[in-house]
């Protein structure tokens, strides 16, 4: 009995939940995020998001082709047709989280701001990346202006002529993850038709956004 109560007060030692993956449903399809441990404040704001189900029913209001699909907008949950959305909060911002490992490539999960000069983040809303491939000379135009001088390191520039991305952004708003799975549903959310406003006409809906739970044993 004393061994059988031991290895019951030991389970908890070696079965240990590492939260860093979400399933978001979506009215197109299922994406999987995986978030950084590089930006703790955005991924655990984004599990608390999640885990409170405050994304479920919210809409992908702003869709831009070549470039990116952004939600979370709490507003967008009972908005009538073609009313204009995305400014909607939840009382809070994120201070920015910057990482030079972390850039704007085809695929990553960001957080959306306004013009606030700390570049803090909105406590709600996120984008996810389609982006689009650039030639050298592309990206040296872009060093030119958007960037104002500043120089896209080679490795990130191999990235984003290869895979695509939105150089413009690096350093401007807070990378926090990327997708693992459902890419495809992205591109078919990026293709759908939009308003004056770049909300989808036919609403694209997440049904629901989870955590996924990985347990490992030591």
């Amino acid at each position: 009995m004393r061994s059988l109560l031991l290895c019951i007060a030991f389970i908890p030692m070696l079965l240990t939940a590492h939260p860093k993956r979400v399933r978001i449903v979506t009215t197109s399809g299922t994406i999987i995020v995986e978030l950084s441990d590089r930006t703790p404040k955005h991924r655990d704001n984004f599990l608390r998001l999640v885990r409170r189900h405050a994304l479920d029913s919210t809409l992908f209001h702003r869709v831009i082709p070549h470039f990116m699909i952004q939600a979370g907008d709490p507003t967008s949950k009972h908005a009538a047709p073609g009313v204009q959305l995305g400014d909607g909060d939840v009382g809070y911002t994120i201070p920015a989280e910057f990482d030079t490992a972390l850039f704007h490539q085809r695929g990553v999960l960001a957080a959306a701001r306004d013009n606030n000069p700390a570049k803090a983040s909105s406590g709600c809303q996120f984008y996810i990346v389609q982006g689009k491939t650039y030639t050298d000379a592309e990206l040296d135009n872009l060093e030119r202006t958007r960037l104002q001088g500043r120089k896209i390191p080679v490795a990130h520039r191999q990235v984003y002529k290869t895979v695509g991305g939105t150089p413009w952004l690096d350093m401007n708003y807070t990378v926090f993850g990327k997708v693992i799975s459902g890419m495809d549903v992205v591109d078919a959310i990026a293709a759908v038709k939009t308003d004056q406003n770049n909300r989808p006409v036919s609403d694209v809906r997440i049904l629901k956004a989870r955590v996924i739970h990985k347990f490992l044993f030591f």
